[in-house]
Protein backbone atom coordinates (compact mmCIF):
# COMPACT_ATOMS: atom_id res chain seq x y z
CA UNK A 1 0.00 0.00 0.00
CA UNK A 2 1.34 3.42 -0.83
CA UNK A 3 2.65 5.01 2.17
CA UNK A 4 2.64 8.98 2.64
CA UNK A 5 5.69 10.90 3.65
CA UNK A 6 7.02 11.37 6.85
CA UNK A 7 5.75 14.60 9.02
CA UNK A 8 7.98 15.79 11.90
CA UNK A 9 9.34 12.98 13.65
CA UNK A 10 9.16 12.73 17.63
CA UNK A 11 10.97 10.21 19.43
CA UNK A 12 8.57 7.72 21.36
CA UNK A 13 9.56 6.47 24.90
CA UNK A 14 9.01 2.48 24.83
CA UNK A 15 10.44 1.71 28.50
CA UNK A 16 7.29 -0.88 29.87
CA UNK A 17 7.31 0.26 33.58
CA UNK A 18 3.81 -1.26 34.31
CA UNK A 19 1.83 -0.55 37.67
CA UNK A 20 -1.21 -2.71 38.47
CA UNK A 21 -4.06 -2.65 36.14
CA UNK A 22 -7.34 -2.00 37.20
CA UNK A 23 -10.15 -4.95 37.40
CA UNK A 24 -12.36 -5.36 34.61
CA UNK A 25 -16.19 -5.47 34.73
CA UNK A 26 -18.93 -4.38 33.18
CA UNK A 27 -17.72 -0.57 33.34
CA UNK A 28 -14.25 -0.21 34.31
CA UNK A 29 -15.16 2.00 38.21
CA UNK A 30 -11.20 1.85 39.11
CA UNK A 31 -8.93 3.09 36.19
CA UNK A 32 -5.44 4.55 37.16
CA UNK A 33 -5.73 7.76 39.23
CA UNK A 34 -3.63 10.19 40.78
CA UNK A 35 -3.30 10.89 44.45
CA UNK A 36 -3.90 14.93 44.36
CA UNK A 37 -3.41 18.01 42.14
CA UNK A 38 -4.80 18.25 38.52
CA UNK A 39 -4.96 15.04 36.05
CA UNK A 40 -5.79 14.24 32.45
CA UNK A 41 -9.21 12.26 32.32
CA UNK A 42 -9.15 9.97 29.48
CA UNK A 43 -11.83 8.12 28.50
CA UNK A 44 -12.67 4.81 26.46
CA UNK A 45 -15.88 2.75 25.21
CA UNK A 46 -16.13 -0.19 23.67
CA UNK A 47 -17.71 -3.74 24.11
CA UNK A 48 -16.50 -5.59 27.35
CA UNK A 49 -19.30 -8.01 27.25
CA UNK A 50 -21.07 -9.56 24.38
CA UNK A 51 -20.29 -10.97 21.21
CA UNK A 52 -17.40 -8.66 20.15
CA UNK A 53 -16.25 -8.69 24.24
CA UNK A 54 -12.69 -10.03 22.90
CA UNK A 55 -11.87 -6.82 20.92
CA UNK A 56 -13.15 -4.50 24.11
CA UNK A 57 -11.21 -6.37 26.59
CA UNK A 58 -7.98 -5.98 24.54
CA UNK A 59 -8.30 -2.20 23.74
CA UNK A 60 -9.15 -1.84 27.81
CA UNK A 61 -6.28 -3.60 28.68
CA UNK A 62 -3.38 -2.16 26.23
CA UNK A 63 -4.87 1.23 26.86
CA UNK A 64 -4.50 1.01 30.62
CA UNK A 65 -1.21 -0.55 29.94
CA UNK A 66 0.14 2.78 28.28
CA UNK A 67 -1.38 4.70 30.41
CA UNK A 68 0.34 3.09 33.58
CA UNK A 69 3.32 3.51 31.55
CA UNK A 70 3.17 7.55 30.74
CA UNK A 71 2.51 7.76 34.30
CA UNK A 72 5.17 5.71 35.50
CA UNK A 73 7.46 7.97 33.35
CA UNK A 74 5.57 11.50 34.85
CA UNK A 75 2.54 11.57 32.98
CA UNK A 76 2.06 14.16 30.40
CA UNK A 77 3.65 17.79 30.62
CA UNK A 78 4.33 16.80 34.34
CA UNK A 79 0.31 15.67 34.95
CA UNK A 80 -0.49 11.83 35.46
CA UNK A 81 -3.57 10.73 33.25
CA UNK A 82 -7.05 9.06 34.89
CA UNK A 83 -8.45 6.53 32.26
CA UNK A 84 -12.10 4.67 32.57
CA UNK A 85 -13.57 2.32 30.60
CA UNK A 86 -16.86 2.15 29.81
CA UNK A 87 -19.08 -1.36 28.49
CA UNK A 88 -21.14 -0.31 24.92
CA UNK A 89 -22.00 -4.18 24.24
CA UNK A 90 -21.62 -3.09 21.01
CA UNK A 91 -24.64 -1.10 21.09
CA UNK A 92 -24.35 2.32 19.36
CA UNK A 93 -27.50 3.81 22.11
CA UNK A 94 -25.36 2.12 24.91
CA UNK A 95 -22.39 3.76 23.25
CA UNK A 96 -23.95 7.14 23.53
CA UNK A 97 -24.91 6.24 27.19
CA UNK A 98 -20.98 5.46 27.77
CA UNK A 99 -20.25 8.96 26.51
CA UNK A 100 -22.28 10.78 28.93
CA UNK A 101 -21.39 8.56 31.80
CA UNK A 102 -17.98 9.77 31.09
CA UNK A 103 -18.60 13.19 30.77
CA UNK A 104 -20.45 12.95 34.13
CA UNK A 105 -17.09 11.79 35.11
CA UNK A 106 -14.98 14.42 33.63
CA UNK A 107 -13.51 12.52 30.27
CA UNK A 108 -11.57 15.65 28.75
CA UNK A 109 -10.51 13.19 25.25
CA UNK A 110 -11.93 9.98 24.16
CA UNK A 111 -9.70 6.94 22.87
CA UNK A 112 -13.03 5.34 21.64
CA UNK A 113 -15.06 3.60 20.33
CA UNK A 114 -13.72 0.28 19.78
CA UNK A 115 -16.10 -0.80 16.80
CA UNK A 116 -17.50 1.41 13.79
CA UNK A 117 -21.11 1.66 14.61
CA UNK A 118 -20.99 2.74 17.89
CA UNK A 119 -17.89 5.25 16.83
CA UNK A 120 -19.90 6.82 14.29
CA UNK A 121 -22.56 7.28 16.62
CA UNK A 122 -20.34 8.81 19.26
CA UNK A 123 -18.44 10.95 17.01
CA UNK A 124 -21.75 12.94 16.48
CA UNK A 125 -21.53 13.76 20.38
CA UNK A 126 -17.84 14.48 20.54
CA UNK A 127 -18.20 16.83 17.51
CA UNK A 128 -21.17 18.61 19.33
CA UNK A 129 -18.95 18.77 22.44
CA UNK A 130 -15.65 20.06 20.65
CA UNK A 131 -14.09 17.10 22.48
CA UNK A 132 -10.82 15.43 20.88
CA UNK A 133 -11.42 11.76 19.73
CA UNK A 134 -8.90 8.98 18.89
CA UNK A 135 -10.55 5.69 18.01
CA UNK A 136 -8.14 2.84 18.03
CA UNK A 137 -10.11 0.18 15.57
CA UNK A 138 -13.73 2.36 14.30
CA UNK A 139 -12.54 1.69 10.65
CA UNK A 140 -15.92 3.09 9.02
CA UNK A 141 -15.73 5.86 6.58
CA UNK A 142 -17.88 8.25 9.26
CA UNK A 143 -16.12 7.40 12.27
CA UNK A 144 -13.40 10.55 11.31
CA UNK A 145 -15.74 12.72 9.24
CA UNK A 146 -15.89 15.63 11.68
CA UNK A 147 -12.20 17.28 11.76
CA UNK A 148 -11.62 16.65 15.51
CA UNK A 149 -12.13 12.72 15.31
CA UNK A 150 -9.24 10.71 14.23
CA UNK A 151 -8.01 6.82 14.12
CA UNK A 152 -5.24 4.65 14.31
CA UNK A 153 -6.70 1.53 12.21
CA UNK A 154 -6.82 1.70 8.82
CA UNK A 155 -10.46 2.85 6.73
CA UNK A 156 -12.33 0.06 5.66
CA UNK A 157 -11.92 1.05 2.17
CA UNK A 158 -8.43 0.90 2.65
CA UNK A 159 -8.58 -2.77 4.03
CA UNK A 160 -10.74 -3.55 0.96
CA UNK A 161 -8.37 -2.25 -1.32
CA UNK A 162 -5.24 -3.64 0.22
CA UNK A 163 -6.09 -6.89 0.63
CA UNK A 164 -7.21 -7.41 -2.87
CA UNK A 165 -4.12 -5.88 -3.91
CA UNK A 166 -2.17 -8.36 -1.42
CA UNK A 167 -3.93 -11.45 -2.70
CA UNK A 168 -3.72 -10.62 -6.57
CA UNK A 169 0.17 -9.59 -6.17
CA UNK A 170 1.13 -12.71 -4.15
CA UNK A 171 -1.49 -15.44 -6.02
CA UNK A 172 -3.10 -16.76 -3.36
CA UNK A 173 -5.78 -17.68 -5.90
CA UNK A 174 -7.25 -17.22 -8.79
CA UNK A 175 -11.15 -17.94 -8.13
CA UNK A 176 -12.12 -16.08 -5.49
CA UNK A 177 -15.25 -16.10 -3.11
CA UNK A 178 -16.74 -13.77 -0.87
CA UNK A 179 -19.24 -13.88 2.66
CA UNK A 180 -19.63 -10.54 4.27
CA UNK A 181 -22.42 -9.14 6.90
CA UNK A 182 -24.52 -6.74 4.42
CA UNK A 183 -26.28 -5.35 7.66
CA UNK A 184 -23.18 -4.08 9.03
CA UNK A 185 -21.27 -1.00 7.76
CA UNK A 186 -17.81 -2.63 8.42
CA UNK A 187 -18.21 -5.65 6.46
CA UNK A 188 -20.13 -4.00 3.47
CA UNK A 189 -17.62 -1.13 3.27
CA UNK A 190 -14.38 -3.68 3.38
CA UNK A 191 -16.69 -5.31 0.46
CA UNK A 192 -17.34 -2.72 -1.67
CA UNK A 193 -13.91 -1.74 -2.53
CA UNK A 194 -12.61 -5.24 -2.50
CA UNK A 195 -14.42 -5.73 -5.29
CA UNK A 196 -13.87 -2.58 -6.88
CA UNK A 197 -10.36 -3.72 -6.91
CA UNK A 198 -10.97 -7.45 -7.66
CA UNK A 199 -11.16 -5.71 -11.11
CA UNK A 200 -7.38 -4.73 -11.24
CA UNK A 201 -6.40 -8.11 -9.81
CA UNK A 202 -5.56 -11.71 -11.74
CA UNK A 203 -8.33 -12.72 -10.12
CA UNK A 204 -11.80 -13.35 -10.22
CA UNK A 205 -14.87 -13.09 -7.84
CA UNK A 206 -16.65 -16.13 -8.44
CA UNK A 207 -18.90 -15.78 -5.65
CA UNK A 208 -20.48 -12.91 -3.53
CA UNK A 209 -22.72 -14.05 -0.90
CA UNK A 210 -24.43 -11.86 1.88
CA UNK A 211 -25.68 -12.36 5.61
CA UNK A 212 -27.49 -10.33 7.96
CA UNK A 213 -27.35 -9.65 11.37
CA UNK A 214 -30.56 -12.00 11.70
CA UNK A 215 -29.19 -14.81 9.66
CA UNK A 216 -25.53 -15.06 10.96
CA UNK A 217 -25.86 -18.55 12.07
CA UNK A 218 -26.10 -20.89 9.27
CA UNK A 219 -23.76 -20.26 6.14
CA UNK A 220 -24.19 -23.69 4.26
CA UNK A 221 -25.85 -21.97 1.73
CA UNK A 222 -23.10 -19.39 1.12
CA UNK A 223 -20.41 -21.85 1.51
CA UNK A 224 -21.73 -24.28 -1.12
CA UNK A 225 -22.21 -21.62 -3.64
CA UNK A 226 -18.37 -20.99 -3.52
CA UNK A 227 -17.54 -24.67 -3.44
CA UNK A 228 -19.98 -24.85 -6.73
CA UNK A 229 -18.02 -21.76 -8.28
CA UNK A 230 -14.68 -23.80 -7.64
CA UNK A 231 -13.40 -20.65 -5.22
CA UNK A 232 -9.52 -21.67 -4.08
CA UNK A 233 -9.78 -18.50 -1.28
CA UNK A 234 -12.62 -17.20 0.48
CA UNK A 235 -12.32 -13.63 1.61
CA UNK A 236 -13.87 -12.82 5.06
CA UNK A 237 -14.51 -9.27 6.04
CA UNK A 238 -16.70 -10.04 9.26
CA UNK A 239 -15.94 -10.53 12.62
CA UNK A 240 -14.41 -13.08 14.36
CA UNK A 241 -17.30 -14.63 16.14
CA UNK A 242 -18.94 -15.69 12.55
CA UNK A 243 -16.29 -16.88 11.10
CA UNK A 244 -15.78 -19.53 13.68
CA UNK A 245 -18.78 -20.69 12.94
CA UNK A 246 -18.02 -20.56 8.84
CA UNK A 247 -14.95 -22.39 8.94
CA UNK A 248 -16.47 -25.52 12.03
CA UNK A 249 -19.40 -25.20 8.30
CA UNK A 250 -16.87 -25.42 5.76
CA UNK A 251 -15.24 -28.64 7.54
CA UNK A 252 -18.39 -30.40 7.69
CA UNK A 253 -18.86 -29.97 3.89
CA UNK A 254 -15.44 -31.48 3.33
CA UNK A 255 -14.58 -27.92 1.58
CA UNK A 256 -10.80 -26.64 2.41
CA UNK A 257 -10.29 -23.09 0.00
CA UNK A 258 -7.83 -20.61 2.11
CA UNK A 259 -9.49 -17.77 3.83
CA UNK A 260 -8.35 -14.27 4.35
CA UNK A 261 -9.67 -11.63 5.99
CA UNK A 262 -9.30 -8.31 7.63
CA UNK A 263 -8.53 -7.13 11.38
CA UNK A 264 -12.12 -8.16 12.22
CA UNK A 265 -10.85 -11.69 12.53
CA UNK A 266 -8.20 -11.09 14.59
CA UNK A 267 -9.68 -13.08 18.01
CA UNK A 268 -10.49 -16.11 16.12
CA UNK A 269 -8.17 -18.28 18.42
CA UNK A 270 -9.95 -17.05 21.71
CA UNK A 271 -13.53 -18.07 20.45
CA UNK A 272 -15.03 -20.27 22.89
CA UNK A 273 -15.33 -23.93 22.03
CA UNK A 274 -13.91 -23.33 18.90
CA UNK A 275 -11.57 -25.59 17.16
CA UNK A 276 -8.62 -23.84 16.64
CA UNK A 277 -6.97 -26.47 13.95
CA UNK A 278 -9.68 -25.41 11.65
CA UNK A 279 -8.25 -21.65 11.51
CA UNK A 280 -4.74 -23.39 10.39
CA UNK A 281 -3.37 -21.34 7.34
CA UNK A 282 -5.86 -18.47 8.19
CA UNK A 283 -4.58 -15.05 6.32
CA UNK A 284 -5.44 -11.54 7.76
CA UNK A 285 -4.43 -8.10 6.76
CA UNK A 286 -3.42 -6.36 9.90
CA UNK A 287 -0.77 -3.77 11.15
CA UNK A 288 0.53 -5.92 14.07
CA UNK A 289 2.15 -8.99 14.58
CA UNK A 290 2.91 -10.78 17.78
CA UNK A 291 5.79 -12.55 16.93
CA UNK A 292 7.46 -9.22 15.02
CA UNK A 293 11.20 -9.02 16.40
CA UNK A 294 11.44 -5.28 16.81
CA UNK A 295 12.23 -4.38 20.55
CA UNK A 296 8.93 -2.53 21.25
CA UNK A 297 7.04 -5.23 20.33
CA UNK A 298 8.95 -7.71 22.26
CA UNK A 299 8.56 -5.77 25.09
CA UNK A 300 4.65 -4.76 24.72
CA UNK A 301 4.22 -8.51 24.17
CA UNK A 302 5.78 -9.61 27.15
CA UNK A 303 4.19 -6.98 29.64
CA UNK A 304 0.90 -8.20 27.83
CA UNK A 305 1.47 -11.46 28.69
CA UNK A 306 2.72 -10.97 32.11
CA UNK A 307 -0.19 -8.95 33.27
CA UNK A 308 -3.10 -10.35 31.32
CA UNK A 309 -2.01 -14.24 30.60
CA UNK A 310 -2.32 -14.27 27.01
CA UNK A 311 -1.12 -12.87 23.82
CA UNK A 312 -2.00 -9.39 22.65
CA UNK A 313 -3.97 -8.72 19.30
CA UNK A 314 -4.32 -5.95 16.91
CA UNK A 315 -7.08 -3.95 18.56
CA UNK A 316 -4.67 -4.12 21.78
CA UNK A 317 -1.84 -2.86 19.73
CA UNK A 318 -3.91 -0.01 18.31
CA UNK A 319 -5.23 1.58 21.71
CA UNK A 320 -1.55 1.21 23.15
CA UNK A 321 -0.96 3.21 20.10
CA UNK A 322 -3.69 5.62 20.64
CA UNK A 323 -2.91 6.79 23.86
CA UNK A 324 0.95 7.60 22.63
CA UNK A 325 -0.17 9.57 19.90
CA UNK A 326 -2.41 11.74 23.05
CA UNK A 327 0.82 11.75 24.85
CA UNK A 328 2.63 12.75 22.05
CA UNK A 329 0.22 15.42 20.53
CA UNK A 330 -0.64 16.80 23.92
CA UNK A 331 2.63 17.51 24.78
CA UNK A 332 3.43 18.67 21.29
CA UNK A 333 0.42 21.28 21.87
CA UNK A 334 2.06 21.87 25.85
CA UNK A 335 -1.57 20.97 27.15
CA UNK A 336 -2.51 21.45 30.87
CA UNK A 337 -5.50 19.71 32.81
CA UNK A 338 -6.99 23.24 33.29
CA UNK A 339 -7.83 23.84 29.79
CA UNK A 340 -11.37 23.51 28.67
CA UNK A 341 -12.69 20.53 26.39
CA UNK A 342 -12.72 22.84 23.18
CA UNK A 343 -9.52 24.32 23.93
CA UNK A 344 -8.05 21.17 24.28
CA UNK A 345 -9.40 19.50 21.07
CA UNK A 346 -8.46 22.81 18.89
CA UNK A 347 -4.48 22.38 20.13
CA UNK A 348 -4.63 18.62 20.04
CA UNK A 349 -5.84 19.12 16.34
CA UNK A 350 -3.30 21.49 15.28
CA UNK A 351 -0.35 19.06 16.88
CA UNK A 352 -1.76 15.28 16.06
CA UNK A 353 -0.88 16.45 12.12
CA UNK A 354 3.12 17.25 12.92
CA UNK A 355 3.55 13.96 14.98
CA UNK A 356 5.10 11.16 14.02
CA UNK A 357 4.82 8.02 16.16
CA UNK A 358 6.80 5.11 15.62
CA UNK A 359 4.40 2.38 17.01
CA UNK A 360 3.78 -1.02 17.51
CA UNK A 361 1.08 -0.62 14.66
CA UNK A 362 3.52 1.15 12.11
CA UNK A 363 7.03 2.92 12.06
CA UNK A 364 6.79 6.60 11.22
CA UNK A 365 3.15 6.70 11.72
CA UNK A 366 1.43 10.25 10.65
CA UNK A 367 -1.72 11.70 10.55
CA UNK A 368 -3.61 13.13 7.45
CA UNK A 369 -6.26 16.62 8.74
CA UNK A 370 -8.92 14.31 7.23
CA UNK A 371 -7.94 11.85 10.71
CA UNK A 372 -6.96 9.12 8.31
CA UNK A 373 -2.83 7.45 10.14
CA UNK A 374 -0.35 6.77 6.91
CA UNK A 375 1.15 3.35 7.99
CA UNK A 376 2.54 0.16 5.89
CA UNK A 377 -0.26 -2.82 6.34
CA UNK A 378 1.04 -6.08 7.03
CA UNK A 379 -0.50 -9.91 6.88
CA UNK A 380 -0.05 -12.63 9.18
CA UNK A 381 -1.17 -16.28 9.05
CA UNK A 382 -2.46 -18.55 11.67
CA UNK A 383 0.42 -21.50 12.26
CA UNK A 384 0.22 -23.78 14.77
CA UNK A 385 -2.06 -21.89 16.48
CA UNK A 386 -0.63 -18.43 16.53
CA UNK A 387 -0.46 -15.68 14.47
CA UNK A 388 3.16 -15.98 12.01
CA UNK A 389 4.61 -12.85 10.24
CA UNK A 390 3.75 -13.43 6.16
Amino acid sequence: MKKYKKLISFALASSLAVSLLAGCGKAADGGSTSSGGDVFKIGGIGPITGDNAEYGMAVQNAAQLAVDEINAQGGINGYQIEFKFEDDETDAEKAVNAYNTLKDWGMQMLAGTVTSGCCVAVAEKTVADNMFQITPSGSSVDCVKHDNAFRVCFSDPNQGMASAQYIGENGLASKVAVIYNSSDIYSSGIYETFAAEANNQPFTIVSAEAFTADSKTDFSVQLQKAKDAGAELIFLPIYYSEAALILSQSATLNYAPSFFGCDGLDGLLGVENFDTSLAEGVMLLTPFAADAQDELTQNFVKAYKEKFGNTPNQFAADAYDAIYAIKMAAEDAKLTPDMDVSQMCEAMKASIVKITLNGLTGTGMTWEPSGEPNKEPKAVKIVSGAYTSM
